[in-house]
């Protein structure tokens, strides 16, 4: 393969262009998904703290976050210069004045740290201002027209899919590729839809795009609610945010029965508009007594607010507790095929990868009867519902899972059975392939 960003590894191939959060797991996932298509496949990543992909992952990626440390120019191009370098020119400017080379001089290293004036990178094309407010925006209109995309896929509407739609409005884009729009599980309409303030730009957003993806029907039926047609609905179906789950490498790692284990995994144990942390803080306190010993994980606890009711626990439950910010997804794959239970309840989901990735592992799912859901899963046959709201519903589900054997153990061969049927990535990703491909054909 070639070692130069600009030039396409498969002349002549499909181009794709995603749009989306580059450091995120479930963008590696889903774009490694294409590995072996022979696409030509880039990476337009959204501008937010920590926006840039791991060094090990190839994929050609234009990087709008700041960075630390130089970037490989064969898959990296940069908005700015990365910190380091703008230190040391700052640093150089200031060396040059005092030594009396003059203001001209020091600047032209100073200039380094703007936008677009990378050491790496030329500034892309001269239409572009530097003291323009959004100059990403500038920049991804620049690369949409030069290297011309095939397909534009946008993975979630907020904020990938409002930022590709802004963009594509101001430089009348809206001929060049087919806009795929991936929607995020429940987050992006189940109550964005309702306000008035966004209802209209949601809609607006599902008419101009030409293909609706999901992980959920309940997304599809929003969506015809709110003008889309039926030929935009991708013929993909329902398809997780990762593309899937591993299920056959999950399923080797299981080591004896599920209900030996007595670790329980909270693996969004966190405060947000989608889910709420106190709930589950105060079952546990109501239970403890009863489903001891165990350890649990509770991972991405990264709000203050919501560190704050954990330390609220009583120390005995505290000392069984392990918190994390953020883990590594293979640690994450690790602890799912040592626990016992994932919990995971919720207020607005769609179909949540933890729980596909938790039966896969054999752990037994704590999840909320949500419409997204229950049309999955079956109470007792392959999760336990409680409301996120509820923390005696909570405490029961824990009781019933920390202490029924059977009940575990026979829905983990159930699960997996159902989870090969809807989430298998072996399957799903020629799939996916094929649609990125008959996308292409269909002009």
């Amino acid at each position: 393969m070639t070692k130069s960003f600009d030039v396409d590894p498969f002349p002549g191939r499909p181009k794709i262009l995603f749009i989306t959060l580059a450091q995120s797991s479930h963008t590696r996932s889903w774009v490694d998904l294409l590995e072996n298509s022979g696409f030509n496949v880039r990476l337009f990543g959204l501008r937010v703290p920590g926006g840039v992909p791991a060094e090990d992952w190839p994929v050609k990626t234009y990087v709008t976050a700041y960075h630390e440390g130089a970037l490989d120019p064969a898959s990296r191009r940069s908005l700015f210069a990365s910190r380091a370098s703008v230190r040391l020119h700052n640093f150089l400017g200031k060396v040059l004045r005092k030594l009396g080379f003059g203001a001209r001089l020091a600047m032209a290293f100073e200039r380094q740290n703007r936008p677009f004036r990378s050491a790496r990178q030329r500034r892309p094309s001269a239409f572009l201002a530097l003291d323009d407010k959004a100059p990403e925006e500038f920049w991804l209109a620049q690369v949409i027209r030069n290297w011309q995309p095939d397909v534009i896929h946008t993975m979630g509407l907020d904020p990938a899919g409002y930022f590709y739609h802004r963009v594509r409005d101001r430089f009348g884009l809206g001929g060049i590729g087919k806009w795929v729009l991936q929607l995020r599980g429940g987050s992006d309409l189940t109550l964005n839809r309702l306000n008035p303030e966004l209802s209209a730009g949601i809609a607006a957003a599902l008419r101009d795009c030409d293909q609706l993806v999901s992980d959920n029907e309940v997304n599809y039926s929003y969506a015809s609610d709110l003008g889309m047609s039926k030929d935009q609905i991708a013929d993909l179906g329902t398809v997780p945010g990762t593309g899937g789950v591993d299920v056959a490498g999950l399923s080797k790692s299981w080591q004896g029965p599920p209900s030996e284990r007595r670790i329980i995994l909270w693996p969004k144990a966190y405060d947000s508009p989608w889910s709420k942390a106190l709930p589950v803080f105060e079952a546990l306190k109501m239970v403890w007594d009863q489903i001891e010993p165990c350890e649990i994980y509770m991972l991405v606890m990264t709000v203050p607010g919501t560190r704050m009711w954990y330390w609220s626990l009583p120390e005995q439950i505290r000392s069984h507790c392990h918190v994390e910010n953020r883990i590594p997804r293979q640690k994450l794959m690790e602890l799912l095929v040592q626990a016992r239970v994932m919990l995971a309840p919720s207020l607005v989901d769609g179909i949540p990868n933890s729980m596909l990735e938790a039966m896969a592992a054999g752990a037994f799912p704590i999840v909320s009867p949500l419409d997204t859901i229950a049309g999955v899963v079956k109470h007792e046959d392959n999760v336990l519902f409680a409301r996120n709201l509820y923390p005696d519903e909570i405490a029961q589900a824990l009781v019933r899972a920390m202490t029924d054997d059977s009940l575990v153990d026979q829905a983990a061969e159930r699960n997996l059975e159902l989870v090969g049927e809807i989430a298998d990535r072996s399957k799903i990703a020629p799939r996916v392939i094929n649609y990125y491909e008959s996308l292409v054909r269909s002009g």
